[in-house]
């Protein structure tokens, strides 16, 4: 048995993430922040903690009829605490992700930061949903609309 339950991964994952998120809203242009959120650092560190639990559950801390096949086979994953932590941390991992992009894509274009700050919120809940609302700003802003590509330099 592991020596961290899978609750106090969750716990230390859920806790820790929000690190990140208040240097993305307090702080953008810190370079610690660069450092600590657009490195290697925080996805390695995650990353590593992922294929572990990942792995935990291959090697039978999984749920019987698991599978990425149906949705009964996805559900099943959940029923256990090591896959339903490593699915938790899979979503803070990428919604962090789509923030950092965010906070650089809205200062590259001249975004306002105290206009991206509810953005980087809501993609903090519900990640798709704050993605969205910020393709929204820039478009009303006359920022870049819908287009993910990069500004010129």
């Amino acid at each position: 048995m592991s020596a961290l339950s899978p609750d106090t991964v969750f716990l230390i994952a859920n806790r820790g993430i929000i690190v990140f998120w208040l240097l993305l809203i307090v702080a953008p242009r810190w370079k610690g922040t660069d450092f600590l959120v657009n490195s290697v650092v925080v996805p390695v560190v995650i990353g590593l903690t992922y294929t572990w639990l990942i792995a935990r559950v291959f090697m039978g801390e999984g749920a019987p009829g698991a599978s990425f096949s149906s949705l009964p086979g996805v559900m099943a994953f959940f029923t256990s605490p090591v896959a339903a932590t490593a699915g938790w941390i899979h979503y803070l991992v990428f919604d962090l992700f789509i923030g950092a992009w965010e906070s650089r894509d809205a200062q590259r274009r001249g975004v306002p930061h105290f206009a991206l700050i509810p953005c980087l919120i809501v993609t903090l809940l519900f990640g798709p949903i704050g993605f969205l609302l910020y393709l929204l700003l820039r478009e009303a802003l006359g920022k870049g609309g819908f287009s993910l590509r990069e500004t010129p330099a």
